[in-house]
């Protein structure tokens, strides 16, 4: 199939057709590939738009700079959305190759973004790379006064369950100062977190 076939097929009803294109895509990309993937984050289609950002995530390494690029100066909400989702299907993919230091640092500034679609999709992007990123978290949890992005951070952290994490969100439920929401969501992060520990031994 030529480029602009496998570039329709992403757009198909069909997800295996569409996973099908992705591969052959990330497989054999030419200087081209990158560029128009990037170009279709802002697609109102979102099949379309959901079906770049797996292939730029297929794709790799290679797309970390463009993708930094538009996380932190596009102007549309969307493609910087999509960015972050598309760094963290790079990690997804790709879990043998750290995200490189400009990767990582895109996310941490990121996490600033004003949107709250930006700014939780960087959250789950720094989730999927987990305790190499933890003092990051901790950093935003610790300094942000935005609560819904304070509940994304406690539950990713939850999800990590390093116990650094862990002891942050301990405090963080004692704290009065805290939003009653955000401790309410680090005190059910704790407990789900030690039920799968608790079901983690039992398998072991």
């Amino acid at each position: 199939m030529s480029t602009e076939e496998l570039f329709q097929q992403l757009k198909h009803p069909n997800p295996h057709l569409r996973d099908q294109a992705m591969w052959e895509l990330a497989e054999n990309p030419d200087e081209t590939t990158i560029p128009r993937l990037m170009s279709i984050l802002d697609e109102a289609d979102t099949t379309y738009r959901r079906a770049a950002v797996k292939t730029l995530g297929a794709i790799g390494h290679d797309t970390v700079p463009p993708l930094v690029d538009a996380l932190l100066h596009s102007e549309n909400v969307t493609v910087r959305g999509s960015a972050a989702k598309a760094l963290a299907q790079v990690v997804i993919n790709h879990p043998d190759v750290p995200l490189s230091t400009a990767g990582v640092q895109g996310l941490k500034t990121a996490l600033n973004d004003p949107n709250p679609v930006v700014n939780i999709a960087v959250v789950m992007a720094l989730g999927e790379i987990g305790t190499p990123v933890l003092d990051i978290l901790i950093e935003a949890l610790q300094t942000t006064d935005n609560p819904a992005l304070a509940i994304s951070l406690v539950s990713t952290l939850g999800a990590i369950g390093d116990e650094r994490g862990v002891e942050v969100l301990t405090a963080l439920i004692q704290d009065d100062a805290i939003d009653s929401y955000v401790r309410e969501s680090a005190t059910s992060a704790l407990s789900r977190l030690e039920m799968t520990t608790k079901f983690q031994r039992r398998e072991q």
